[in-house]
């Protein structure tokens, strides 16, 4: 009787551990934005905005995209506010830094800005820890939309504890970035990976502040590098372009090939096949 009194027990105990064990499984740890984190993000992005001299209006939101915080610094232009927390919410959302977006709405894909709460302007950033997304942070009104960005990611930093964490994109990720050219990794950092593709020559180019390391993939092209670039005007924060380049070097390069091209120096493709395609890494 004793015997199966324990068996029994040990049944029991057994069925209470295998209940516990699965709802465990069911339920993921998560970390989450509080307040003291949200106006620890505020005060870096506003120390660097004082340190630019600059104004701006930063947003913090929390992985729901609900704002947690808001502040305005004294001269920012009050439609600022709107547009911040829309940063915030598109950064979050997407989980990318919505720099990203703007440059595919400014390659063409204007049907983008239809989406319902989407704010496709560079100064939105994810806000990550130990590799958790757990809000994001937003600014606007600054000097300039360069200056949005780099309020947001001194921001984002500020809640970074350790090494960042590891990226993967499976290949077929890839091969869809390369089949329309796009970029594979920025998350507001000092480096950009872009998946490019070109079909045909394109303008000159000059990064101010972004040096170009080029993979060649697949394909064969003409590069020209140095010289002069005829009528360049600028597009964008610390981004020419213009209609040729007159002097320069030209190099021939194949798949395998690599080739660095400092920031400020200007580059053009002259001569491309059809598809050309190359990784960029873009060091700032």
């Amino acid at each position: 009787m004793n015997i199966l009194k324990s068996r029994a027990i040990s049944a029991a105990l057994l069925n209470v551990a295998l209940l516990n064990t699965a709802s465990q499984a069911q339920v993921a740890n998560k970390k989450s934005l509080n307040m003291d984190g949200a106006r620890k993000v505020i005060a870096a992005a506003v120390s660097e905005a004082n340190a630019k001299k600059t104004t701006g209006v930063i947003a913090v939101v929390d992985d729901g995209g609900n704002l947690m915080a808001l502040e305005r610094i004294d001269g920012t232009f009050a439609a600022g506010a709107n547009i911040s927390i829309g940063k915030a919410r598109t950064a979050l959302l997407f989980q990318k830094p919505t720099k990203v977006f703007e440059d595919v709405v400014n390659k063409g894909r204007t049907a983008m800005v239809a989406l319902d709460g989407f704010t496709p302007l560079q100064g939105g950033v994810p806000i990550s820890v130990d590799g958790q997304i757990v809000g994001a942070v937003g600014v606007s009104g600054a000097a300039s939309a360069q200056q949005d960005e780099e309020l947001a990611m001194a921001g984002a930093r500020a809640l970074e504890s350790g090494p960042h964490a590891v990226t993967f994109f499976p290949g077929s990720d890839v091969k869809a970035a390369f089949a329309k050219g796009s970029v594979l990794f920025d998350r507001g950092e000092t480096y950009m990976v872009h998946a490019s593709r070109r079909e045909q020559p394109g303008m000159a180019e000059i990064h101010t502040k972004d040096a170009d390391i080029v993979y060649v993939l697949e394909g064969s092209a003409t590069l020209v590098t140095g010289g002069t670039a005829v009528n360049a005007k600028p597009t964008a924060p610390d981004e020419l372009r213009g209609d040729r380049i007159d002097g320069g070097e030209p190099r021939q390069l194949a798949k395998g090939d690599v080739i660095i091209v400092p920031a400020g120096v200007p580059h053009w493709f002259k001569e491309v096949s059809n598809p050309f395609l190359y990784y960029v890494v873009k060091a700032r």
